[in-house]
């Protein structure tokens, strides 16, 4: 018998309890755990290697997970609920299931995490809401349901802003999240406390979404990999908003997304969770298209790092210029400027009211009031569109539409003679906590002057007005030591291309590196 079988029925037939956090170590001391597997801050690959090979059980590794979470939570307060007793009874049911050579799936018993937005079966959904405090839902998200499919284990529900409606992480259930990289600052939002929750090592995979940046800032302010896909190239059913049980609509900006500690574990994610809705499914099928290159000096790179349309703080330029100037010598072929007839400014005007449109129904009648009211304040520029997209008629809106679909068109022909385009994922570094005021109210304090709080929403909107994928990458750190990262815009439903490109930067500039004080 093979040291590994040994190895596995001598897990299976134990007592049923879990091992030990510290057995774990002992394993990895004894050279037992996979070669160069960190079951702290490894990658989901690797992780499912090691779980496949019998070198760690899902058990161990949950266990392992589980500790650290006692251990260092405390300090961010990623979650707004932990599923432990029903994630200990499924990674020994995928420890028995690997015994009887019947893997349930690519992620076969990998710990991961699920933002607060997604019906999960059975476990608390919240949405950052205290009107959904008790709401125990039927059934699963379909990005849920696909990953549980895939044989993933969910360990916790991570904390946002209730109805995933700011860009920091906090709300009336549950504690303020943390950045691990600077406890005073926000991890971003909404998809936050799952990018703390990446950065401080507890779990392999997240569940997010992003309509506003909410994937993409917070993987750039804890310095992890964010991919925004394809315009409905995840089915968004069991997400919250809507309400919970309604059936949206084909969406015109909102998306369903992976975050992980490598591109490559996004382009993993994606493939479970990507493809054709319940009803869709019956006629078509989806498989993710090739990369356009696999080495950096594969892919013609755009790009502009500043912008008058929104100037980027020099703590957040400073990093991109270094990490331009790195590839620029590495080989890469680059290109810097806007594609012709694109106008950023204009682009983001249309953004803006198509996004009040999407939020129409949640505006309540005093924050309605209280933008009329400041139509001539330093935010009213904000107040003004936002109102005007939230009260359009459908005419109104279907012309907008039909422009949000022409500057599609502007970046695929861009696309035909370039294969990506970087660009910032934000003005600002993380930021300290903010929770005073209204959203368009804020004001962020930067080296170069204080800025409106929307202005954050500017260099996102390319990708979530066109629809186009959008790859976030750490690519460097300020001189303070928070993450940078960068973000690669691709072609419209060639969600490889940006994520293998930020593969390819990590060769160049480096990956994820783990936050200090959290070993």
């Amino acid at each position: 018998m093979g040291k590994k079988q040994h190895r596995r029925e001598f897990l299976t037939k134990a007592s049923g309890v879990a091992l030990a956090f510290p057995f774990v170590s002992r394993l990895q001391r004894s050279g037992l755990a996979a070669p160069g597997f960190d079951p702290s801050f490894g990658m989901a690959h690797q992780a499912i290697s090691a779980l496949k090979g019998g070198s760690i059980s899902s058990s161990e590794l949950l266990d392992h997970t589980l500790a650290r979470i006692r251990k260092y939570n405390p300090k961010i307060e990623a979650f707004i609920t932990l599923n432990e007793e029903e994630a200990r009874r499924r990674a020994k049911l995928a420890d028995a299931a690997l015994v009887q050579g019947e893997p349930w799936g690519r992620l076969h018993g990998l710990p991961i995490l699920v933002k607060d937005t997604f019906e999960t079966a059975g476990l608390r959904t919240t949405s950052g809401s205290k009107l959904l405090e008790n709401y125990l839902p039927a059934r699963d998200a379909i990005a849920v349901a696909r990953l549980k499919a895939a044989g993933a284990i969910v360990i916790g529900k991570t904390n946002m802003p209730e109805f995933a409606s700011d860009m920091q992480s906090y709300n009336e259930l549950a504690e303020t999240t943390n950045n691990p990289w600077d406890l005073s600052r926000t991890p971003g939002g909404s998809t936050g406390g799952g990018a703390a929750a990446l950065a401080a090592g507890f779990g392999f995979l997240e569940l997010g979404s992003d309509i506003g940046g909410s994937i993409r800032t917070p993987c750039h302010f804890c310095g992890v990999y964010g991919h925004k896909p394809t315009l409905n190239l995840v089915p968004l059913k069991g997400h919250i908003p809507p309400a919970p049980g309604a059936w949206a609509p084909e969406q015109d900006l909102g998306v369903v997304g992976p975050m992980a500690r490598s591109a490559r574990d996004l382009r993993l994610e994606l493939q479970v969770i990507g493809g054709p809705g319940p009803f869709e499914n019956t006629a078509y099928s989806w498989a993710l298209p090739d990369a356009r290159g696999t080495a950096l000096k594969d892919f013609r790179i755009g790009y502009v790092l500043d912008d008058p349309f929104c100037p980027v703080s020099p703590e957040v330029r400073d990093p991109l210029e270094k990490a331009i100037e790195k590839l620029r010598k590495a080989g890469a072929k680059l290109t810097e400027g806007w594609p012709e007839d694109y106008g950023p400014g204009e682009a983001f005007e249309l953004y803006l009211r198509l996004l009040g449109a999407a939020f129409s129904d949640a505006i309540t009648p005093e924050e309605r009031q209280l933008m009329s009211e400041n139509l001539e304040s330093s935010w009213g520029h904000y107040a003004k569109g936002w109102l005007e997209g939230s009260s359009m008629t459908h005419e109104e809106w279907s012309a907008r539409s039909g422009q949000r679909l022409k500057m599609r068109a502007i970046w695929q022909k861009y696309f035909q003679s370039q294969d990506t385009f970087l660009m910032p994922v934000n003005i600002v570094p993380a930021f300290a906590h903010d929770q005073e005021l209204s959203f368009f109210e804020r004001i962020l304090a930067t080296s170069a002057g204080a800025r409106q709080y929307g202005d954050m929403l500017r260099w996102i909107s390319p990708a979530t007005l066109t629809g186009c994928p959008s790859t976030v990458a750490p690519v460097g750190q300020t001189a303070d030591g928070l993450p940078v990262g960068i973000q690669i815009l691709g072609p419209f439903m060639e969600d490889a291309t940006p994520i293998a490109l930020a593969e390819c930067l990590a060769g160049a500039l480096g990956g994820f590196a783990s936050p200090p004080g959290f070993e």
